[in-house]
């Protein structure tokens, strides 16, 4: 008991920490001495009735949100006597093995730089400013020479290190009898079973209303839909971030989806956030950085080839150009198991105090990166929202699909989710793909680490990320991937080489998320 007061007491002390340096509460501050003109706000009871002002204001609430969202951002702390490390990454061989990645990055980062001649930083001339600030809203229409770019790097590249993942403590011999785990992680962490995900995610429940499904035996869809737009809007009215994210569970009616995660994400629409924006965008107009050509060549090898995003394209590089920039960003590393790469200026190699982080934001895009972005233009019209939204989406989830962890919701512990899903539930199918050569997560890894972003149709992909947000997991990554190999089992048991399987598995964008999310938890015998 009294190591979870400790905890509860480091957690308070955090949380009071940062939000003291935020604007919400310089906004507090103000609004509390402004009441002091207030005729109602005697000197006798003046603590409590500034807290009953700012109560009826409604900057309680604002205030509640914010701490809201810091517990959800922010792990919980770890016993005072533990390195700080351990808040980054509990597990020592992760973190051996997640820098050993950052310095293949950097090399391959380093050798194009210097294979090209490119500075990783300069300025640009002034005329290169000049046009580029009159084409800012219309980059898409630039075609510059990417040929000699190339990504850093690939999901399948990010595979092939996760599977030679292992835990030192076991010996040779004894490691893949943690669990007679036949799959491509082999690294024992422990992972839901189907019981506890149930528990979990226990509002997709086959006789709980949702959004996504066409048809339900317990409610007519147009009854549920009213009502759930009825409760949305109350939700809204009344500006509680908790209440919005249990009520995405159920999914967002379209009309409601921008403002709800807007809720959850706990950003507002203040005139120092478009400020911050026009900031980010003068550094872009500036500077020109190498991660630059890698954002345009990633967007032009995705997005732009995309029937439902193309249209997006300026928005895309206007969202993550601004994202290299955003030092902000670097908060992030103090719960990621990522540490962010560092420059020195010339001459001054290892010496610290000449030291810089690369890209100022701390995080290197790879291939496909852009495609986080993408599915939130259908949302967001005002580029400073955008990326907004897009920023706290990826320093809440993101990061975690391209970094080595144990964390819950980290690649690897989805990845072992997924396998131990499918060899559980599906073992001939497993053992099946597994003997022809076509081991299920070399064809659903590249799903997870993009979060299904173009895979799925878009309406389909917005009512999962509906659920990312309301569970404050990418668990469901995992669910959905293992769902859909349980959907295609019939076919993939006749295939008999691993492009067949990628075949059958091709298609995605037909594909209805919540049934089959629905099927395969509630509907599976356990």
């Amino acid at each position: 008991m009294l190591e979870q007061d400790g905890g509860l007491s480091l957690t308070i002390a955090r949380i009071v920490q940062r939000l003291k340096g935020s604007s919400l509460h310089t906004q507090l501050e103000r609004q509390a001495r402004i009441s002091l003109h207030n005729p109602e706000i005697k000197l006798e009871s003046l603590k409590e009735d500034i807290k009953d002002f700012l109560k009826t204001s409604g900057w309680e609430k604002k205030l509640q949100n914010a701490v809201y969202s810091e517990l959800n951002v922010f792990p919980s702390p770890c016993h005072p006597a533990a390195p700080p490390e351990h808040m980054k990454e509990p597990l020592a061989y992760m973190r051996k093995a997640q820098g050993s990645w950052e310095k293949r990055i950097l090399k391959s980062l380093n050798s194009m730089c210097t294979e090209l001649s490119i500075p990783l930083a300069q300025k640009r001339p002034a005329s290169e400013q000049k046009e580029l600030l009159n084409k800012w809203n219309e980059m898409g229409t630039d075609e510059p020479d990417l040929s000699l770019f190339r990504p850093v790097y690939a999901p399948k590249d990010f595979l092939e290190v996760l599977m030679n993942l292992r835990n030192p403590n076991y010996e040779n011999g004894e490691q893949p009898s943690f669990r007679n785990h036949l799959g491509l992680i082999q690294v024992p962490l422990k992972v839901k079973d189907i019981p506890e995900l149930k528990e979990d995610f226990s509002e997709l429940d086959l006789n709980i209303g949702q959004l996504g499904i066409d048809d339900s035996a317990q409610v007519p869809p147009e009854f549920f839909e009213n009502e759930h737009v009825r409760v949305g809007q109350k939700v809204l009215a009344e500006q509680d971030s908790a209440a919005a994210q249990q009520y995405v569970r159920q999914g967002c009616p379209t009309a409601l989806r921008a403002d709800l995660w807007a809720l959850i994400l706990n950003i507002s629409d203040q005139p120092e956030d478009i400020l911050y924006y026009e900031q980010l965008k003068s550094n872009v107009i500036q500077h020109d950085l190498l991660v630059d050509s890698l954002i345009y060549k990633d967007v032009k090898l995705t997005a732009s080839n995309d029937d439902y995003y193309f249209v997006f394209e300026d928005y895309l590089y206007q969202v993550l150009l601004c994202f290299s920039r955003d030092t902000s960003v670097l908060e992030h590393f103090a719960y990621s198991s990522a540490t962010p790469p560092k420059s020195y200026i010339q001459g001054k190699l290892g010496i610290e105090e000449y030291a810089v982080f690369y890209p100022p934001n701390g995080v290197i895009p790879f291939h496909g990166f852009s495609m986080y972005v993408a599915p939130l233009c259908f949302l967001y019209h005002e580029p400073a929202k955008l990326y907004q939204i897009f920023r706290e989406m990826y320093v809440r989830f993101f990061f975690r699909l391209h970094s080595i962890s144990s964390h819950p919701s980290g690649i690897v512990s989805l990845c072992l989710l997924f396998e131990t899903l499918l060899q559980t539930h599906l073992p001939q199918l497993f053992y099946h793909l597994r003997e022809i050569g076509a081991q299920p997560l070399r064809i659903s890894f590249k799903w997870m680490v993009r979060a299904f972003s173009g895979y799925l149709a878009t309406d389909q992909l917005l009512l999962l990320w509906d659920r990312i947000l309301g569970y404050n997991s990418l668990e469901i990554l995992a669910v959905l991937a293992a769902a859909v190999f349980a959907f295609r089992a019939v076919n993939l048991m006749e295939v008999t080489s691993l492009a067949a399987a990628e075949a059958v598995l091709a298609d995605l964008s037909t594909l209805k998320v919540m049934p089959l999310l629905q099927i395969f938890l509630f509907a599976t015998v356990t």
